[in-house]
């Protein structure tokens, strides 16, 4: 699913000249660096009620595009559907993650025009609206429609709750923890789907893993609609502009003045290219962009390949090789706890940076991330693949898919906080195309396990995934080693330094 994990905080900062020549326009900005309606001065408690309610509607609404996957077989006998040769049953998946994508594109336009709240709220309800008839759906191509439309109002969710962050902590260190948090409830909603719906549709049926999403979303949606706050800092200047001029003043924001004469497509349009520009061009984007997206993809893929293994080797039922993907979740909440050291490595890094000295050094980001991967990802996808054996405990594969998920959370934050410190203002649309690549990977590359799986066989298709795992972790040392080199040679990056170095020096005076 796409989020903005980049500089979004959408705080109207720029410095305003309020005497230019012949304006007799009043800029709407805030009242002091102390005005306590800025979310940067929000009491502690505030600002973690926010980012905590964010966090937990991404889990509740990621959980969606994964949950009904243990449930396969029966829609496949309703609908007549079948995956003998094919893996049919993974549709709606794919068209939930490729309406993820597909809406993505209208995130910012519409946080510009309606702030952070009323999106989110709205969305929600849209949510809400196309899980109904998921639960209702009287054929296939029902369930398959009405999955990318609510994959998109989970990809508006979840982009929206990511701003929170950048909305209401103001410094890196404030955000370390927010983040990390964030993405994992991200990557542990993903995951934690199948465990859910496996004493759903056990107990009950298919049908009732939508119903009861119905039951506790109606049930949060009071809480979302009364404690989320708008944190938006240009829609709260907004807000004030506007009850300004019903007064009949000239009142305006800088963002609105500076935005003036651009239409919402032609800030899609920006949001669209820029992205693109970036993965063809910037090497470090389109290494992040594989990286990122196949470790992504290859837990959408444990949703096939976990029952084909499980049920093969120890005749389990769909459910039950649904129930053995928590460990992949104990992995992603115990690889949490490593990117919370991953990012005091980072800040330590500040004090040997001969480039902008007391800043933390970008490549730091990587280092747990490497290990992660090798470890982690590819270490876990070896034991998995050579365990898989019936005269192995059940517990052994398992191992190894808890490493896959402790990797995963290290791999995808460590590369996430590189290239928003990498790319700084531009980080949005750095991302923005890394996570489009998560989306595409988790919608298609599952497709190909069952035929992977059957044809290499259970140890050496994992292995595959391992060695591409491998491979995709070593080359981010080329950008530790030669970090310097490369952020000259980019005009992107190389202005994200020198602004870096503007800051420093600033501070320093």
């Amino acid at each position: 699913m796409v989020f903005a994990r980049g500089d979004v905080s959408g705080h109207d900062d720029q410095a305003i000249d309020h005497n230019a020549p012949g304006s007799n326009i009043e800029i709407v900005s805030w009242n002091g660096p102390k005005d306590p309606e800025n979310p940067y001065n929000w009491p502690l408690r505030q600002k973690w009620t926010l980012t905590l309610l964010a966090a937990f509607a991404t889990f509740i609404t990621m959980m969606n595009g994964t949950i009904i996957t243990v449930a396969h077989v029966a829609i496949n006998e309703e609908f007549g559907i079948s995956d003998a040769n094919f893996p049919h049953s993974y549709w709606p998946v794919t068209s939930w993650a490729v309406g993820g994508g597909c809406f993505s594109l209208l995130i910012l336009p519409l946080m510009e025009e309606f702030g952070v709240r009323w999106v989110f709220l709205l969305a929600y309800v849209a949510f809400v609206c196309f899980v109904i008839p998921q639960a209702l759906a009287q054929n296939f191509a029902t369930l398959i429609v009405t999955r990318f439309f609510a994959g998109g109002c989970v990809s508006i969710l979840a982009n929206t709750s990511a701003t929170v962050i950048g909305n209401v902590w103001d410094t890196e260190k404030a955000r370390n923890i927010p983040v990390s948090l964030y993405i994992v409830t991200y990557l542990v909603g993903a995951s934690i789907g199948p465990v859910i719906g496996a004493p759903i549709f056990e107990f009950l049926s298919w049908r009732w893993i939508s119903y009861l999403q119905l039951i506790w979303l109606c049930a949060l949606f009071p809480v979302y609609f009364f404690l989320f706050k708008e944190c938006r800092g240009i829609a709260i200047l907004g807000q004030r502009a506007k009850v300004l001029r019903k007064e009949g003043k000239l009142a305006y924001t800088q963002h609105e003045i500076d935005s003036e004469g651009t239409s919402m497509m032609m800030i899609v349009a920006r949001s669209a290219t820029r992205p693109l520009v970036l993965f063809f061009t910037e090497s470090v984007v389109f290494v992040s962009f594989m990286w990122s997206a196949f470790t992504v993809g290859t837990l959408y893929l444990f949703t096939q390949s976990v029952e084909q293994v499980f049920v093969g080797l120890y005749d389990w039922t769909p459910s039950q090789a649904g129930y053995i993907q928590a460990a992949i979740v104990v992995g992603e909440i115990l690889g949490w706890v490593g990117t919370l050291f991953s990012g005091k490595i980072y800040f330590d890094s500040a004090a040997r940076n001969t480039e902008v000295p007391g800043t933390p050094i970008p490549e730091a980001r990587l280092y747990l991330a490497i290990v992660g991967g090798i470890l982690g990802i590819s270490g876990g996808m070896f034991t998995y693949a050579w365990t898989s054996y019936p005269n192995f405990p059940w517990i052994a594969p398992a191992v190894g898919l808890a490493m896959v998920g402790a990797g995963s959370v290290i791999v995808v934050t460590g590369i996430s906080d590189y290239v928003v410190d990498a790319y700084a203002k531009y980080a949005a649309s750095a991302v923005g195309i890394i996570v489009t690549g998560e989306n595409t990977f988790s919608a298609f590359l599952p497709l190909a396990a069952m035929s992977m799986y059957s044809t290499l066989g259970f140890q050496w298709a994992s292995t595959l995934l391992a060695f591409i795992s491998l491979a995709l972790s070593f080359a981010p040392i080329l950008f530790v080693v030669y970090g310097k080199q490369i952020r000259e040679r980019s005009p992107f990056m190389k202005e994200a330094m020198l602004e870096k170095r503007r800051k420093s020096f600033d501070s320093s005076v």
